[in-house]
């Protein structure tokens, strides 16, 4: 089994302007009324938080090639339709059911979960498919 590593480099990359575009222009001024975080502490938490964002999505896009890889061995085939549906069950299966369950039961608003599973379908999606183009 070959895993796509320049897929999963190139799919870290666009994770992080999925990230910078959802989170940085897209969604700021509702996410920041959701969590009741102000412009200045998510402005500071940003900068101290990036070497995170970029080892999470490391690890993300390394899991994602991995099912990618998987998948085209399981199919004999590794055109971009198999890599969706990794990205899409990924999403399914392991981010949005677990983001579901601690937001009920952490009492979020059902926007927030909202915003913050669009993003990780999204982001699941978009890494899956640059592993599948190249």
């Amino acid at each position: 089994m070959d895993i796509n590593w320049l897929g999963a480099v190139l799919a870290l990359v666009v994770g992080m302007v999925v990230a910078g575009i959802w989170y940085g222009k897209a969604f700021t001024t509702v996410w920041w009324k959701l969590t009741g975080i102000t412009p200045e502490q998510s402005k500071n938490a940003s900068r101290k938080n990036m070497v995170q964002l970029l080892i999470a999505n490391a690890i993300t896009a390394a899991g994602l090639a991995l099912g990618c890889a998987t998948a085209a061995k399981a199919f004999g085939n590794d055109s971009v339709g198999p890599a969706l549906l990794v990205g899409l069950v990924a999403w399914l299966g392991f981010s949005a059911s677990t983001l579901l369950q601690h937001n009920a039961f952490e009492l979020k608003p059902p926007k927030l979960t909202l915003i913050n599973s669009s993003y990780q379908l999204v982001l699941f999606l978009a890494m899956t498919l640059v592993i599948g183009l190249v």
